[in-house]
């Protein structure tokens, strides 16, 4: 919101005395006093009755109608005020869940807009992701043919065969299969990946019906994948159909309301359940006095007897790997403290001949004392509590 003022005059209701108060919009305004000074008179019965009659005003004489509609505050004059949400001091809350969106039921219009309006990116490229067809993918190899001087384009899609499969049976089965050509192949794990040719045409001086027979032909050979080699250079554009990125080849569900809802199951973070907070291991509580060196025990949780074991090892493969054993824990540098935490990098799960980490100790269940743990904020999706699919929504 952008920052304004608003003014409020000759201010009656209840006890209120003919106040004249100016409030700036933008910024979070505090109101405190004693009991009976007028605090709920202002802010519940002035300002947000005042904006509320003058949101529901907004609507039609038979809207109206359905609407809880509020007196006019005892006034002379309040400007500059929007329309209002207010939350009452009774505290409604039922859930650990509830913020003010829910309690307002914003959040229902805010899923609706999402759902509907929301554009998809892909989550590891980053590249926006949308429901192609042949004509949308004829309209972008039109734009992009013309910015490269229109070079002739192959249009292959993928098939897939044993990784074992001879140049032979290749051969027999690209024939059966109505085929003659192949413009490239790899292998993938146990697969061998054939780029089969449809076509190939230079998209500008090509009829559009031929073009459009191209694409359609290889999308439903290739299970809605298109591969179009550019010229001689190599370069390859990727398309498919569905929400489906071609790039990382990561496929995703159309969105409902219910995915962009951290109370719902469907779309809450897998992690933290909505709740925006776990139980984990607090750094804090396992290495309280950062003043002490490792020898001196600054793991406390390995200061005792029965742990002894693991503050030995950690000792023995700091030596090894150059670590300061004697160096008061503040003063190690990040990557030695992660060292220490997280274990030896590249650890296989040796754990007789790899320091495993102070983390892996902890997460042993012989090890993992409560008083080591609180609730944090979810490493995942702290701040939105909402399912990664959600978030590669904006």
């Amino acid at each position: 919101m952008s920052s304004g003022v608003i003014r409020i005059r000759g201010a009656r209701q209840h006890n209120l005395k003919n106040l004249d108060l100016d409030i700036r919009t933008g910024e979070m305004t505090v109101v405190t006093g004693p009991s009976g000074s007028g605090k709920s008179s202002l802010v519940f019965d002035t300002l947000y009755a005042e904006g509320q009659r003058r949101y529901v005003e907004t609507f039609s004489a038979y809207a109206r109608q359905f609407l809880d509609r509020m007196d006019r505050p005892a006034v002379d004059r309040v400007d500059g005020v929007p329309p209002a949400i207010a939350i009452d001091q009774t505290n409604p809350v039922r859930t650990s869940r509830s913020t003010v969106g829910t309690m307002t039921e914003l959040n229902d219009h805010l899923k609706l807009l999402f759902a509907r309006a929301a554009q998809l990116f892909d989550k590891q490229t980053a590249l926006a992701v949308r429901h192609d067809s042949p004509e949308t993918i004829y309209a972008d190899l039109l734009v992009r043919a013309a910015a490269v001087g229109d070079p002739r384009l192959v249009f292959t899609f993928p098939a897939e065969l044993p990784a074992d499969t001879s140049a032979e049976q290749q051969e027999q089965w690209l024939s059966a299969s109505g085929f003659t050509r192949v413009q490239a192949e790899r292998v993938e794990g146990a697969k061998k990946i054939l780029d089969v040719v449809a076509d190939r045409v230079r998209v500008a001086s090509a009829e559009k019906v031929r073009v459009l027979e191209a694409i359609e032909l290889a999308l439903k050979r290739g299970s809605g994948r298109l591969n179009v080699f550019v010229g001689e250079d190599g370069t390859l554009w990727r398309y498919s159909t569905g929400l489906h990125c071609p790039e990382s080849n990561l496929r995703y569900a159309d969105p409902q309301p219910a995915l962009f809802s951290f109370n719902s199951a469907y779309g809450a973070c897998d992690t933290c359940r909505g709740f925006g907070r776990v139980i984990g291991v607090d750094m804090g509580l396992v290495i309280p006095d950062v003043r002490k060196t490792l020898r001196q025990g600054a793991i406390k949780t390995m200061q005792t007897p029965a742990w002894q074991d693991g503050h030995e090892d950690m000792l023995r493969y700091a030596g090894e790997a150059g670590i300061p054993r004697d160096t008061p824990w503040s003063q190690l540098t990040a990557a030695q403290r992660d060292w220490v935490i997280e274990g030896t990098p590249n650890w296989t799960g040796n754990w007789n001949k790899q320091w495993y980490g102070v983390r892996r100790f902890l997460a042993t269940w012989r090890a993992r004392p409560t008083r080591c743990t609180s609730a944090c904020s979810c490493p995942s999706t702290a701040a939105t509590r909402a399912a990664t699919a959600a978030a590669a929504r904006g």
